[in-house]
C-alpha cells in the first residue's frame, strides 16, 4: 500500500512539472527568423519572422544593418507582411550583418530570439559559383533550413532558425490546314501527347513508343513507323519542328555518389535525366536519330519559340548529409551524344545561387538550337533554388517557386498542405536563342495556381495569387493580383479579392484579367489592367458552379470549362454543402465589363463526369475558322443509390460556339459503354483531337479514327498496336 501511495506522489509531481513546463512554454515566445544570405541590389534583402516587428525598433540599437567592419550603414529599412517581413534595399554590393534584439519584436511577456545576427551579401547581379567548397556550403546551410522547418511543420515544438539563413497576346493561331497544339502565348510552342503536320500524326501515348501516322489518305490511315526506344528511355512529349521531331522523355542513370574519407556508398540511387532525342523526320517513314541530349531531373516544363527548345528540370541532389560528401557530387550532370553519351558535371562558371534560395536543389534550364540540330548548340546551366511552374514568351522566362514560412504556416493554419503561409518567389530570365540570362527575382504574396495565373504584356508581368487557407477561419483566404515592371518592381496591384476563396482558373486578354474564385458561388471577377499603376475591378458575376479552364472566344467573350455544382443544407448547421455534378461549359459575355453576363451553358452527364480539358489545357480541340471546340469526355451519373455514380458513356464532343448562337452541338462521338462495362478502358480513351483540312482525327492509345468534319461520320480507323 505504501508503495502505490509513493507511486502515485510521484505520478502528482510529474503532472504538475509538465503542467509548469506547458505554462512557461505558452508564456515564451520562441521567435523564430528565415532568411537567405544573397540579395541583389535592385531587389533588396529580406528575413521573415514569425512574430512582428516593431516599426520603432528601425534604426534604433535594437534592429540596425552594419557593414563586414561592424559600421553602421544607411540603409532604407521596411516592413512587410504586417510587420513579419523586414525589407533592406539600397545597399551597395558588399557584406552586411542584419542586428536584431528581441526588444524589436511584438510577442508575448518572455521572448526568445535564439539569434541576433544575420549575416547577408548583395550583389549587383547573380555570380557563378567559384568552388566546390562554396557550393557545399550553400548545401550545408539549405540543409539545415530543412531539417528545422520539417521538425517545426512534424511537432510544431522547435523554432527554426537559419543564422546565414511574350508578347502579351493569347496564342491564336492564324487560318490553317491543319490543327496546332492550344498553346497559351502566340509564337511559344508547348510540349504535347500528340502533334502534326497535316500529313503525318506523331503521338507518343504509352508503351515506350513513338509512333508515325500517313493520314494523307483518311479512309485508309497507315501506321508507318514505331519507334521502340531502347534502354531506361521513356518518352512522354513531342515538338515537331519543320523536319526535326524532339522526343522528350526520362532516361535513368545510376552511379554511386563518392564519400569523402571512405569507400562508394552500398546503395546505388537513381537519378533521372530528362532526355531530348532529336529525329530527321524528313522521310517519316524512316526517321534518323541525329542526336540526343540530357539534363539531370524531373521535367518541370518545355517551350520552343523559333529555333530554339528550352526544357527545365528540377534536381535534388542525393544529399543525406552535405558535410560528408564532396562538393563535386552535388553538381548537376548533362549529356549530348555529340561528344558521348557518358554524364559530365556542369562547370562551376555555369551554376549560380538565385536571390532568396534557401532549398537544397536546382532549377536546370537547357537550351538547344534546332536550326542545325545535329550540330548546333547546346547549353545547360544549373540555378540554385527550386521552381514549380513557369511562363515563357518569346523574350522572357519566368520560374516560380513556392516559400514556405514554416513557423507562420504552424501558427496560422497549422499544415503548410492546406495552403496556408505561403509567398511566391518570381525568377525572370531574358532569351536570345541559346543564351539564357537571370534578369531579376520578386517575392508575392500568395500562391500561383499554373502558368494562366501570369502574363507579360507590353514589358509588364502581370500575376494572380492566392494568400492563405480558405478553410482557415481565423485568417480566411483573399486573392491578389499583381502587376510588375520589367525589373520586376510592383507598380500596381488589387488586393483582398473573394475572401474565404481561391482561385480556380485566371486568363489575361490584353488590357483585361478574368480571374474565377470558388467557394460557394463561381465568381468571374473583369479586371481593367491597362494602367499598370493602377489595375481596378470592373465587374462581378456570381453564378453556380467553378471554371477550371478560361479560354479567350473573342475581345468580349470568354468560355469556361469546368463543372456544375449545388449547394444543399447542411444537417448540422453552418455552411452550405456544395456537391460537384456534371461537366459545365459556359460562355461569359464580358462586352459590358462592370456587368458580366453567363451568356449560355451546357451541362455534360452528371456527378463524376469528367474531361482532361478540366486540367489540360492541351486537350482542347479547336477550328477557329468553323468556330469548333471539341475535347474528350467520359460521362458518368449518379444511379437511385446514393452518392453511387454509373459509368455511362466515353468519347468526344465537339461545339460549334459562337457570340451569336451560343453553345450548339455539332458532333456527337460518344459510345455508349458495353454490357458489364463499369468504367472507361483507360487505354481506349481519347487523349487528343485534330483536324487536317475537311477531317477530324481522334487518337487513343489503341486507335486513330477519322471523321468528316461535315457530318460527323466516321471515314477510317487505324490501330495503335
Amino acid at each position: 500500500m505504501v508503495t502505490l501511495k509513493k507511486s502515485a506522489i510521484w505520478l502528482i509531481v510529474a503532472v504538475f512539472l509538465t503542467i509548469i513546463v506547458v505554462m512557461v512554454a505558452l508564456l515564451i515566445d520562441k521567435v523564430t527568423v528565415t532568411a537567405s544570405d544573397i540579395a541583389l541590389t535592385e531587389q533588396g534583402w529580406r528575413a521573415n519572422f514569425s512574430a512582428p516587428v516593431k516599426a520603432t525598433a528601425i534604426g534604433s540599437d535594437d534592429l540596425y544593418v552594419a557593414d563586414r567592419e561592424g559600421k553602421r550603414v544607411t540603409a532604407t529599412i521596411t516592413l512587410d507582411n504586417e510587420g513579419k517581413t523586414v525589407h533592406v534595399k539600397r545597399l551597395e554590393p558588399g557584406s552586411y550583418t542584419l542586428h536584431v534584439k528581441k526588444n524589436a519584436v511584438n510577442g508575448k511577456l518572455l521572448k526568445s530570439l535564439p539569434v541576433n545576427e544575420i549575416k547577408f551579401t548583395v550583389h549587383e547581379t547573380i555570380e557563378s559559383v567559384a568552388s566546390a567548397k562554396e557550393l557545399q556550403a550553400y548545401f550545408e546551410r539549405a540543409l539545415a533550413f530543412q531539417e528545422s522547418a520539417t521538425k517545426k511543420l512534424r511537432f510544431g515544438l522547435e523554432n527554426m532558425v537559419s543564422e546565414d539563413s511574350a508578347k502579351s497576346e493569347n496564342a491564336t493561331s492564324g487560318a490553317s490546314d491543319y490543327s496546332a497544339t492550344n498553346n497559351q502565348v502566340e509564337g511559344v510552342d508547348e510540349a504535347d501527347l500528340v502533334k502534326t503536320d497535316g500529313d503525318f500524326i506523331y503521338t507518343v501515348l504509352g508503351e515506350g513508343t513513338v509512333t508515325i501516322t500517313d493520314i494523307r489518305d483518311p479512309q485508309n490511315m497507315r501506321k508507318v513507323t514505331e519507334l521502340k526506344m531502347e534502354g531506361e528511355f521513356y518518352p512522354s512529349q513531342l515538338f515537331l519542328h519543320r523536319e526535326t521531331l524532339a522526343v522528350l522523355g526520362n532516361r535513368y542513370d545510376y552511379r554511386q555518389p563518392k564519400v569523402k574519407g571512405g569507400p562508394a556508398m552500398d546503395m546505388q540511387p537513381m537519378h533521372g535525366m530528362t532526355t531530348v532525342q532529336l529525329y530527321d523526320v524528313t522521310n517519316p517513314e524512316k526517321p534518323v536519330l541525329l542526336r540526343e541530349v540530357g539534363a539531370e531531373g524531373n521535367l518541370t516544363g518545355a517551350r520552343k519559340t523559333e529555333d530554339t527548345l528550352y526544357f527545365i528540370t528540377s534536381v535534388y541532389p542525393y544529399v543525406w548529409d552535405a558535410a560528408t560528401l564532396e562538393g563535386d557530387v552535388l553538381r548537376p550532370s548533362k549529356y549530348d551524344s555529340k561528344v558521348g553519351y557518358a554524364t559530365e558535371r556542369v562547370a562551376y562558371q555555369d551554376i549560380a545561387i538565385l536571390p532568396g534560395a534557401i532549398e537544397p536543389s536546382y532549377s536546370v534550364i537547357t537550351a538547344i538550337d534546332l536550326a542545325s540540330p545535329a550540330e548546333s548548340q547546346f547549353v545547360t546551366k544549373g540555378y540554385l533554388g527550386g521552381s514549380e511552374q513557369l511562363y515563357m514568351s518569346t523574350d522572357n522566362l519566368y520560374l516560380t517557386a513556392t516559400m514556405y514560412d514554416a513557423a507562420r504556416t504552424m501558427n496560422e493554419s497549422m499544415t503548410v498542405w492546406g495552403g496556408g503561409a505561403a509567398d511566391t518567389e518570381v525568377f525572370k530570365f531574358t532569351l536570345n536563342g541559346t543564351d539564357v540570362t537571370f534578369q531579376s527575382s520578386a517575392t508575392l504574396k500568395g500562391t500561383i495556381l499554373n502558368q494562366f495565373s501570369m502574363d507579360e504584356h507590353n514589358g509588364y508581368f502581370r500575376v494572380a495569387t492566392t494568400e492563405g487557407n480558405m478553410w482557415d477561419e481565423q485568417a480566411p483566404s483573399k486573392n491578389h493580383l499583381f502587376i510588375l515592371d520589367e525589373k520586376l518592381t510592383i507598380t500596381g496591384s488589387v488586393e483582398g479579392l473573394a475572401k474565404g476563396e481561391r482561385i480556380y482558373s485566371a486568363r489575361f486578354m490584353g488590357d483585361k484579367a478574368y480571374m474565377v474564385t470558388f467557394r460557394e458561388t463561381d465568381p468571374l471577377f473583369v479586371i481593367d489592367v491597362a494602367d499598370p499603376a493602377t489595375p481596378k475591378v470592373l465587374g462581378e458575376l456570381k453564378i453556380p458552379g467553378f471554371s477550371n479552364y478560361l479560354h479567350p472566344l473573342d475581345a468580349n467573350h470568354l468560355i469556361g470549362f469546368g463543372y456544375e455544382t449545388v449547394a444543399q443544407k447542411n444537417p448540422g448547421g453552418g455552411e452550405p454543402l456544395i456537391t460537384t455534378l456534371g461537366m459545365k461549359i459556359s460562355l461569359f459575355d464580358v462586352s459590358d465589363f462592370a456587368n458580366p453576363k453567363e451568356k449560355d451553358t451546357e451541362i455534360i452527364g452528371g456527378k463524376g463526369t469528367y474531361s482532361q480539358i478540366q486540367y489540360d489545357h492541351k486537350a482542347l480541340f479547336q477550328h477557329k475558322e468553323r468556330k469548333l471546340y471539341g475535347f474528350p469526355i467520359s460521362i458518368y451519373n449518379e444511379t437511385e443509390r446514393d452518392g453511387y455514380m454509373d459509368f455511362e458513356s466515353s468519347g468526344a464532343l465537339v461545339y460549334e460556339i459562337t457570340a451569336e448562337n451560343g453553345i450548339k452541338l455539332k458532333g456527337d462521338l460518344v459510345t455508349k459503354k458495353s454490357r458489364g462495362e463499369q468504367y472507361v478502358e483507360w487505354e481506349r480513351e481519347i487523349q487528343r483531337m485534330l483536324y487536317s483540312k475537311d477531317v477530324l482525327y481522334t487518337i487513343s492509345m489503341t486507335d486513330i479514327n477519322s471523321y468528316s468534319l461535315d457530318t460527323y461520320e466516321q471515314i477510317g480507323s487505324v490501330g495503335m498496336k
